[in-house]
């Protein structure tokens, strides 16, 4: 069985990342998204709800299941005996990082490849980090995220984030 994972911390997961994950289900027999914790970030929602948020926003794909990543990529991947990581990029400066990242992990362990994916045209220039800041000053996100992940936003930040 060929399995993936995608890591990330996915606060807020977008419709950019579904998309990657929709084509990774189409190249994979198993996508694990693995939503991890980062300590360099303060998450506006919890890993609970970052993961809650996902299952439902996959649920319709057969082979794409949730997981928590706590400590190195290199080790959960080869606990889960999977054959590569999905990472998505939307620009060059994605690109620099990713590439440091994955050579790294190559380093550390070089059982599993890195597959980089770029989301459709459309969400190119969509971030977590920007979806919650249009939230945040009372923008339309509906474009950007499910509509569940819409509703969290507006609960949070108590505006409307729909127009």
């Amino acid at each position: 069985m060929r399995t993936a994972i995608y890591p990330g911390s996915f606060d807020p997961f977008t419709n950019g990342h579904l998309d990657v994950v929709q084509r990774a289900a189409r190249l994979f027999d198993r996508v694990i998204v693995a939503v991890a914790q980062n300590e360099d970030k303060a998450p506006l929602f919890t890993l609970e709800e970052r993961q809650a948020f996902i299952k439902q926003s996959v649920a319709d794909l057969a082979h794409v299941t949730t997981d928590v990543l706590d400590g190195l990529l290199v080790n959960y991947v080869q606990k889960q005996a999977a054959q590569a990581v999905v990472r998505g990029l939307r620009a060059v400066s994605d690109f620099e990082f990713e590439f440091q990242m994955a050579l790294m992990n190559r380093k550390l362990n070089d059982h599993f490849e890195t597959i980089f994916m770029m989301p459709k045209g459309a969400y190119t220039f969509l971030s977590s980090r920007l979806v919650k800041e249009i939230a945040r000053l009372g923008g339309d996100v509906s474009a950007f995220v499910p509509e569940h992940i819409q509703a969290a936003l507006l609960a949070k930040f108590g505006k409307a984030a729909t127009r």
